[in-house]
């Protein structure tokens, strides 16, 4: 039995073989600037980064998927959410190194890339896809493009890996959001869980006793009539409507009992989700000043927009719209409908 070679750093992540990858489309990477390496070795690295990314959310979304998520896992999915954010910021923080490059730097090398954008990126669709960015809420690339899908596919309109890999992704179900909602749905509210008898009745006297509250308040009656519409869903289908209106009630009851023992990890999802979500749009909006900073407001080699492109999905992907719109309901802890049934939420009754 021959002896297992002993490890080395270099073999174990392969620095050869990735060094060697920096060439664009020439046979060797000394055929080219300093800037194209750059520019190249980034976009490698935003890749890989994405990956980790994928990796994290793929773990979570099963975790939030089962039909019994264990309280002890939570705090393992708040680091995995926290992970997820943390590499966007390095992933925001490459726009820095971008902008040592000149418009001038980058136009010497711009022809090369053709119709080849950042948009082809298929594992920041995946990203969208499974955190649930819905199809129909996507941006328009603008200048009569198609939509991402066909922006995927080879020059000559037959499907890509990267097109395969984004439509098995929409196969893969559910989404982020999908699974957390389902979460919160079950969410015992007043000490009330779904399925329960009177669990609807306890949930309406819950957001009734809470939009009381909130009425008195606010300075506008309209203010008070958006934060009852929102609650009690009147937004949503008919047929979705008593299941969304428990979903928001969760919301607000995980937010303003918070300090509760079984309460305490569902807000730090919550948390980490809404952080997560902002460092994406920080990461979009990061990205649309870089471009406008090194070429201006041309038209995309994709064929998009650019900048106006690129702002825009900063300004409308929201996937986690509720977990956010609760922020503007939220009441001091001394306005708080009085809380039912501790003991369900880790309290002792009695002193």
């Amino acid at each position: 039995m021959s002896e297992r070679k002993a490890p080395t750093y270099w073999d174990y992540i392969k620095v050869e073989e990735i060094l060697a990858l920096q060439s664009g489309y020439e046979k060797s990477e000394e055929d080219l600037s300093n800037d194209e390496v750059m520019f190249i070795t980034i976009h490698q690295i935003d890749e890989l980064w994405f990956k980790l990314v994928l990796r994290e959310l793929v773990s979570v979304r099963d975790l939030f998927a089962k039909p019994v998520v264990p309280e002890q896992s939570l705090a393992s999915a708040v680091r995995g959410v926290r992970r997820m954010q943390e590499l966007l910021v390095h992933l925001a923080g490459h726009f820095t190194l971008m902008e040592t490059m000149t418009t001038r730097d980058y136009l010497d090398f711009r022809d090369k890339l053709g119709s080849a954008s950042g948009f082809q990126s298929a594992q920041l669709r995946e990203i969208e896809i499974l955190l649930g960015l819905p199809d129909e809420e996507r941006v328009s690339l603008g200048g009569g493009q198609g939509n991402y899908l066909d922006a995927l596919r080879d020059p000559s309109g037959s499907p890509s890996s990267a097109y395969h890999r984004v439509q098995m992704r929409l196969a893969d179900k559910p989404s982020l959001r999908e699974a957390i909602r389902e979460w919160l749905y079950r969410t015992p509210i007043q000490g009330s869980i779904p399925g329960q008898e009177d669990d609807d009745a306890i949930v309406a006297q819950f957001l009734d006793e809470y939009c009381a509250q909130h009425e008195k308040t606010v300075r506008s009656r309209k203010d008070a009539e958006s934060a009852q519409a929102f609650l009690r869903a009147e937004d949503a289908p008919e047929a979705e409507r008593a299941h969304t209106r428990r979903i928001r009630a969760a919301l607000v009851f995980i937010e303003s009992y918070r300090e509760l023992p079984l309460l305490a990890w569902p807000r730090e999802v919550i948390d980490a989700i809404v952080a997560f979500e902002q460092q994406f749009v920080v990461f979009r909006q990061r990205h649309a000043r870089m471009v406008e900073r090194v070429i201006g407001r041309r038209t995309g080699t994709g064929g998009s927009s650019g900048v106006d492109y690129l702002d825009s999905t900063a300004l409308k992907y929201r996937v986690f719209r509720e977990v956010w719109a609760v922020r503007t309901l939220l009441l001091r802890k001394g306005d708080l409908p009085a809380l039912r049934r501790p003991e369900i939420y880790g309290f002792a009754s009695g002193s």
